[in-house]
């Protein structure tokens, strides 16, 4: 998934952000309400992970402005302050989630995992196409029974190509959802991710480029 995280505590955002990558999302990381706002206005993002209480704008003009956007983007507001009415006030802006501080990253995790499905077409959580078997929960890949070891990249833009069920996906789909911000559009990242999943894959080869178009499994 592609997810913005805006935390106007620098430290905090930057571990929070590290987190996410390490179940192979791609993660921006702003640490105001305006860069939010422009950063929103720029990308699609499945899941937002917005903090309430932000300097330049309050998150919950954030969420103000997603909500009458009609964003598909899911929101789960972050904040110190866990009362009933903090987070009734919170749902009722628009936010789909709503988690005190201080939390568990791991449940940090799981919920940006739930709001993303709802966010996206849901997809079932093992995905199987032209002999592969992709596990979203375990992180695992298998090849005609072979398991395939993949590294975070290649295992998100496999799972984008089994998402699409046979569609061509573009490089520059694969690079919004697959890369942070940083990541230059002209880079060759997203050839040579697909060049090494074939590689691991094995043959027959499964990932086909149509060219002009994107990269597809028939």
């Amino acid at each position: 998934m592609r997810i913005l995280v805006v935390e106007d505590e620098a430290l905090f955002a930057d571990a929070v952000a590290e987190w996410l990558r390490g179940d192979a999302h791609a993660v921006d990381v702003v640490y105001d309400g305006g860069a939010a706002l422009e950063r929103l206005g720029v990308h699609d993002y499945d899941v937002v992970v917005l903090d309430r209480d932000l300097p330049v704008a309050h998150g919950d003009e954030v969420c103000r402005w997603l909500v009458g956007r009609g964003s598909s983007a899911r929101v789960i507001m972050l904040t110190a302050a866990s009362s009933i009415d903090d987070r009734v006030d919170g749902l009722a802006l628009g936010a789909d989630d709503y988690l005190a501080k201080p939390f568990a990253f791991r449940e940090l995790a799981a919920r940006v995992h739930a709001l993303g499905r709802r966010a996206r077409p849901a997809a079932p959580p093992v995905l199987e196409r032209a002999g592969i078997r992709l596990d979203t929960h375990r992180r695992e890949v298998y090849r005609d029974g072979r398991y395939v070891p993949l590294s975070k990249k290649e295992f998100a833009v496999l799972t984008e190509l089994l998402r699409a069920d046979g569609a061509a996906v573009s490089a520059e789909q694969l690079l919004e959802k697959a890369w942070d911000e940083h990541t230059d559009p002209f880079t060759h990242a997203v050839r040579m991710a697909v060049l090494k999943l074939r590689r691991k894959l094995g043959e027959p080869q499964v990932v086909v480029t149509d060219p002009g178009v994107g990269y597809r499994i028939p």
